[in-house]
C-alpha cells in the first residue's frame, strides 16, 4: 500500500519509500535555483518520525545509534549512524533530544519506509536488554515541512513567534507556526540555511500555506543534496544491495568510539585499519551525465566502481557523480572514467561537497 502525505499537490508524483510524493512542481531547475539563491518549501512528511521516552529512553537510543547522545542537552539535536553488529549502516539519522517540557525525550527520523523497521527495532533491543522505554513510531501523526535557503530565516520569522536567532544550526524548539504548535528545527538536507517543521498531520495544510514561496519536490531536493555529497539511503548505501560502514561512507565525524553502541567493536577496527574503499565526488570534464549504477573506470579501464549518484549540478553546470573508490583514487584530482552509454567520460575525483 503506498502512503499519502497530509497535504494534497496537484502536480506530477511518484512513489518513494512507499509514499506518493511530488516530483516537481515547476521545473526542477528552477526550484533548486530558488534554493540557492532565496527559499523554498519542500513537504518531507515521508520521512519517519519516532520517538522514545522513559527512564532509559537515553541509554536506548545510545546503544542504538553510533554518535554520542548523552552530549546532547534538551533542544538540541545529531546526525548519527544506525549500525548492526557488524559496522554496516542500517540508515543514518538525525537525533533530537527534545525540549524539557515535551512529553517525549528523543525524536529520531529514519529514512523514508524505515519507520516501523527502526521502531521494531527499538523496541526489540529495549526487551532485550531490559530497558524501561517506550518507543512509538509517529510517523502519520506529524506532518515534515523544509523551508530552505538563505531568505528561509526571513520567512520562518513571519510566521512564528519563536525567536529564531536564538536557534543555532542543530537546535529544536517547541512553538507556534502560522497558530499551530509545532516544533522547529534548524536542519535541512540541501546545504542552506533552513528549518525543518513537525507539526500535526490534521493541521499541515496550514502550515503548508503559510509560507508562500517556491515549492520543491523531490527531484530538487536530489540535486540539492548530491552538490553537498549528502548520502541517500537505499542509493549510496544499503544494508543488502550495497553495504557501507560509516568510514566508507565518509560519515566517521557520526562515531563516537568512546560510546558503547551497537556495531562498536567492528567499527573500531575500521578505525585502527582504515577501509577498503572511500565515498569520493567525481567532476566530468567530459560532456555526459553520470546516473546511478554507471561504472567508474582507471584511465586504462580497470573498473573501480560504481556511481551511486548523480546529475548535472544546476549550481556549476557541470555534471558531478558520488560513489566508493579504493584509497588511492579517493584523494583529490585522480583521473577516472565514467561510462555514460557505452562511452568512457573523462573526469576528475574531489572531496565533497562540490560547492564551496
Amino acid at each position: 500500500m503506498v502512503r499519502k502525505p497530509p497535504v494534497a499537490h496537484d502536480t506530477r508524483q511518484m512513489e518513494f519509500g512507499g509514499w506518493e510524493m511530488p516530483v516537481s512542481f515547476d521545473s526542477i531547475t528552477d526550484e533548486h535555483a530558488a534554493v540557492r539563491a532565496s527559499v523554498g518549501k519542500f513537504d518531507v512528511s515521508h520521512m519517519g518520525e519516532v520517538t522514545v521516552s522513559g527512564p532509559d529512553a537515553t541509554r536506548l537510543m545510545g546503544r542504538l545509534t553510533t554518535n554520542d547522545v548523552g552530549a546532547l542537552d534538551p533542544g538540541e539535536a545529531q546526525y548519527s549512524g544506525i549500525t548492526d553488529e557488524a559496522g554496516v549502516l542500517l540508515d543514518d539519522t538525525v537525533v533530537y533530544c527534545l525540549p524539557e517540557d515535551h512529553e517525549d525525550a528523543y525524536l529520531f527520523v529514519p529514512n523514508a519506509g524505515n519507520d516501523e523497521s527502526m521502531a521494531e527495532r527499538w523496541r526489540t533491543h529495549r526487551d532485550r536488554w531490559g530497558f524501561d522505554a517506550t518507543v512509538t513510531n509517529r510517523t502519520e501523526e506529524y506532518a515534515l515541512f523544509a523551508i530552505q535557503g538563505p531568505d528561509a530565516p526571513d520567512r520562518v520569522a513571519d510566521r512564528t513567534d519563536l525567536r529564531l536567532s536564538k536557534l543555532s544550526r542543530f537546535d529544536i524548539e517547541a512553538g507556534a507556526v502560522a497558530g499551530v504548535d509545532a516544533l522547529v528545527a534548524r536542519t535541512g538536507y540541501t546545504g542552506e540555511d533552513g528549518f525543518e517543521i513537525f507539526c500535526p498531520w490534521d493541521e499541515a495544510e496550514t502550515v503548508w500555506d503559510a509560507f508562500d514561496c517556491q515549492p520543491c519536490g523531490l527531484g530538487a531536493r536530489d540535486t540539492l543534496r548530491i552538490e553537498m555529497g549528502f548520502l541517500l539511503a537505499g542509493q549510496d548505501f544499503d544494508p543488502e544491495d550495497n553495504p557501507r560502514n560509516p568510514y566508507e561512507a565518509g560519515i566517521e565525524f557520526v562515531v563516537a568510539l568512546d560510546t558503547e553502541f551497537v556495531g562498536r567493536d567492528a567499527l573500531e577496527g575500521v578505525d585502527v585499519e582504515g577501509s577498503a574503499e572511500r565515498f569520493v565526488g567525481i567532476v566530468l570534464t567530459d560532456r555526459g551525465v553520470p546516473r546511478h549504477g554507471h561504472e567508474i573506470r582507471s584511465p586504462d579501464g580497470e573498473s573501480l566502481g560504481e556511481v551511486t549518484s548523480g546529475t548535472m549540478s544546476p549550481t556549476l553546470d557541470e555534471p558531478i557523480a558520488l560513489g566508493y573508490l579504493p584509497p588511492e583514487y579517493a584523494a583529490e584530482d585522480r583521473s577516472v572514467r565514467v561510462v555514460v552509454r557505452d562511452e568512457p567520460k573523462k573526469g576528475r575525483t574531489t572531496t565533497p561537497p562540490f560547492l564551496s
